[in-house]
């Protein structure tokens, strides 16, 4: 996983229009306990919504990336999101440039992160289903059982997004 990549094709405003990844009845191996979240097709051509740097303890590179409806959205300055709402945030080891050490370039990926909108499914997580996945498989129930309560504790008064436009 590379970010480079990544901008390249942001920046060119490629995006793929993926369908809602919630899994209908028991939860399947790929999809995260508690919420049924997936990883969404096709995320890696969406639009990056904005990049992020996370300090110490976790030192790592990210960005999000958001289906058409979350850019939508984030460009009118929207209260809420709509149902349909998908954001998903990659995440990267920092790593300094062996090329030109004030600059940065993405380390080994650490986990892929997937917030879903959907207000009836997720009526008692503020509208919200999580999924975080490391190598492609989501994480166990008690690090699921965490995302709500952060995201509520923070960022109520954004509907539980802490992403902000990056325009």
């Amino acid at each position: 996983m590379k970010i480079p990549s990544l901008l390249l094709v942001a920046g060119a405003g490629a995006m793929t229009v993926a369908g809602l990844c919630w899994a209908a009845g028991p939860t399947p191996s790929d999809a995260s306990p508690i919420y049924g979240v997936r990883i969404p097709a096709g995320y890696r051509d969406w639009t990056l919504v904005a990049p992020a740097q996370e300090a110490a303890p976790l030192d790592e590179l990210r960005a999000v990336v958001g289906n058409r409806k979350a850019l939508k959205a984030y460009r009118i300055g929207a209260r809420a999101f709509p149902d349909g709402t998908v954001l998903v945030k990659l995440a990267w080891k920092h790593t300094p440039s062996p090329d030109f050490p004030p600059a940065s370039i993405p380390g080994a990926a650490t986990t892929v992160q997937v917030m879903i909108k959907d207000s009836r499914r997720y009526a008692a997580t503020g509208g919200w289903g999580f999924g975080r996945f490391v190598d492609g498989r989501p994480v166990d129930q008690a690090q699921h059982e965490t995302c709500f309560a952060c995201h509520a504790a923070r960022v109520k008064d954004r509907d539980y997004v802490f992403t902000r436009y990056a325009p």
